[in-house]
């Protein structure tokens, strides 16, 4: 009898894919097991608290509006998943309603008591002696009083529209108003110039660090906003909005003056969430549902201040250094600290930057000697996320001001930060400094300079290219790689890509850089294709990436083929992985692991084993559609020995071995925490203490 072949695994099947958005609410929930932990300091905890209220925010402003526009135009088109709008909607607002409630809980009977032993209190009204209520009184009349509106419901007064986002109060009142008419609902609208919480004096409280909030405040006395009535109830209430801003890049003259028309719109988008107070009676809330157009399912009831992100000022305001993370001082190669200038220190060999254990310094330094350097004719730079008040604009701008030639290329639509784009921009061009907003159609998300310098009677290229943006506060909290060169082929390279950017020609063949979205998709997958050859004829076979993202169903695809033809695949992937690890005969041979921690894994790490001569890439670029196709990024090769090991022993090594803040994915789509043995790893406490001083 003939021995039946197994039919081989489908790998479009959508059981080997998970999907993207619920895998976004995933990483959510390891931010959120930060906050449990006993090992993280305390007022750290709070602020891992609310990190995720932030990026709960943002999923919902963003991911979640899609959803809903899909579902509302009967979108068809399903991801590798095969789920449609409205079954991710579901299972979104089953996982998100746990995890808000989830995290009410831990604020609530976890950290304010710790918070409390350490006297670090928030009373609330009920619990507010004389002397406090007197002083919150006479900040009430002083500070609140004057700048609230308060406006009643009727006809000549209709529901007001709600900024995206605001702290506002559904209040019912009885009695007659001065018309003589009944009285029934009132809104007010916390301005956002409010603080959100208020520091009690330390002679009118038993500790110096104790808060109000300002919900608490403006409740208190609420009475006092309408005369004549009686506040029956005042319920606080937050409605998110889709925040997603259209532009028809294809329609409009002038990119920058589209977005500024856009941004006020997203004020004012489609309500895709309604925060409540959980004590708010079920007619008012129904009442809140049906002005805003939300489902039943869209309201989220909450057990405490209803924007928990605003929290996050306390750990600044506590001068308590016991309860936060160390404080550690990033170091500077010896290289760049022993040449008599940076420009010198490039030209001896490639530099590479592991930010934040090595500081962001050298990286100004080099943008600040180009600036002053009278022999420096050129800078050209990316910018994606930088705020006008960041060191690298105030040198450019200082650059162009005395006469340098000064390009920025500046991505308007970086999400978020368009508004401080556009400002940015107007600077840079006041200044004399040439402004280009990239390529329409595809965001520009790469991280290089370009400084051009004369030497010796000859011009000679200077480039810095990196993981991550050009901010020095981004720069202690991200971990990212830069290498600063003065490879003639490298930078020439980034020449042809600046000069893409503002010609929109084609570069021609790169020497050694690969970009999207021309190659660098195309890239990726022969590097894994030559891996499964060399596994089949024995060679040495092996990929180990590090990224934030992994959603590619290509590059999935790829790699599963890679795994069933024994290849070793180690990925370490912050934040959304849809492929799924470790099922038999598909991805046994792929381990998927997450590092949450203090700082922000942001690095863009791919290795490929190459028969034994590895291929190591930094890159600007997650393993997602929109970065191989819609972003014009930059992957560029390690080749200097001395870096390529700092790169695999401080930048792949010691997050494949900690057993401290790892999260393994398991093959159902859920994570784990790491076993810790006896031997205890956690990789960003061990390169703090090897790389920093």
């Amino acid at each position: 009898m003939a021995t039946k072949v197994a039919k081989p695994p489908n790998l479009a099947s959508a059981d080997l894919y998970i999907n993207r958005e619920l895998a976004q609410l995933e990483f959510i929930r390891r931010v959120l097991e930060q906050a449990k932990r006993d090992d993280v300091p305390l007022l750290e905890r709070l602020r891992f608290l609310c990190i995720v209220g932030t990026i709960l925010d943002e999923f919902f402003e963003i991911r979640v509006s899609g959803l809903k526009q899909q579902e509302e135009v009967g979108a068809t088109q399903r991801g590798p998943d095969n789920l449609s709008p409205t079954e991710q909607l579901k299972r979104i607002a089953l996982h998100a309603h746990d995890m808000v409630d989830e995290q009410y809980r831990v604020l609530n009977d976890v950290l304010f008591p710790l918070l409390d032993a350490e006297g670090i209190r928030f009373p609330k009204r009920a619990h507010w002696n004389q002397a406090q209520e007197a002083w919150l009184r006479d900040f009430f009349h002083r500070e609140l009083e004057p700048i609230l509106t308060p406006i009643g419901l009727d006809p000549a007064h209709p529901f007001p529209r709600i900024l995206n986002k605001n702290l506002t109060f559904i209040v019912t009142l009885e009695g007659k108003d001065a018309f003589g008419r009944k009285s029934g609902m009132a809104v007010v609208q916390a301005p956002r110039a409010l603080p959100r919480v208020v520091r009690l004096p330390e002679d009118k409280a038993d500790s110096p660090n104790a808060f109000v909030f300002l919900s608490s405040i403006i409740h208190a006395h609420v009475d006092e906003l309408f005369p004549g009535m009686e506040a029956v109830g005042c319920y606080q209430f937050r409605v998110t909005r889709n925040s997603d801003l259209f532009v028809d890049e294809e329609a409009v003259d002038d990119l920058l003056i589209a977005l500024e028309g856009e941004l006020s719109s997203r004020r004012f988008g489609d309500a895709v969430r309604l925060e409540l107070a959980d004590d708010c009676p079920k007619h008012v809330g129904q009442f809140l549902a049906d002005e805003f157009s939300v489902a039943e399912e869209d309201v989220y009831y909450c057990n405490g201040p209803v924007n928990l992100m605003r929290i996050n000022t306390i750990p600044d305001l506590v001068d308590r250094p016991d309860l936060k993370y160390p404080g550690f001082t990033p170091s500077i190669p010896k290289r760049i600290q022993t040449a008599p200038d940076i420009f010198s220190a490039i030209k001896s060999g490639d530099i590479l930057l592991h930010h934040p254990f090595h500081s962001f310094v050298p990286v100004l330094d080099f943008l600040r000697s180009a600036a002053e350097d009278p022999n420096v004719l050129s800078i050209r730079q990316t910018l994606y996320r930088t705020g006008t008040d960041s060191a690298a604009v105030k040198i450019l701008l200082d650059a162009a001001r005395r006469g340098k030639e000064v390009l920025v290329v500046i991505e308007l639509r970086a999400r978020f930060d368009e508004a401080a784009n556009i400002e940015l921009a107007n600077h840079l061009q006041e200044a004399g400094a040439q402004v280009v907003y990239g390529i329409v159609g595809h965001k520009t998300h790469a991280k290089m300079i370009l400084v051009i310098r004369r030497e010796d009677g000859e011009l000679r290229r200077y480039a810095h290219l990196g993981t991550g943006n050009y901010h020095a506060r981004t720069a202690r909290g991200y971990t990212d790689f830069g290498l600063l060169t003065a490879d003639e082929d490298l930078a020439a390279d980034v020449q042809r890509m600046f000069h893409q950017l503002t010609t929109m020609g084609r570069s021609g063949r790169l020497n050694k850089l690969v970009q999207s979205p021309f190659t660098l998709h195309e890239t990726i997958l022969r590097h894994i294709d030559v891996e499964i050859e060399n596994a089949t004829v024995g060679k040495p076979a092996g990929i180990t990436a590090k990224m934030n993202q992994l959603i590619d169903p290509d590059v999935i695809k790829a790699l599963y083929r890679a795994s069933q033809a024994g290849v070793r695949i180690q990925l370490v992937v912050r934040g959304i992985c849809s492929l799924k690890p470790g099922i038999e005969g598909v991805s046994e041979n792929i381990t998927v692991r997450s590092i949450i921690g203090r700082f922000l894994e942001h690095t863009r790490v791919f290795l490929f084993e190459n028969g034994g001569d590895a291929r190591i890439y930094l890159s600007s670029a997650d393993w997602m559609g929109r970065n191989f196709f819609s972003r014009v990024e930059t992957c560029f090769p390690i080749e200097a020995e001395e870096n390529r090991l700092a790169v695999v022993e401080h930048g792949l090594e010691p997050y494949l071995r900690d057993n401290v803040q790892a999260w393994v994915l398991q093959a159902d789509g859920s994570y784990g925490r790491a076993a810790c043995g006896e031997d205890r790893h956690c990789a960003q406490e061990e390169l703090l203490e090897l790389l920093t001083r």
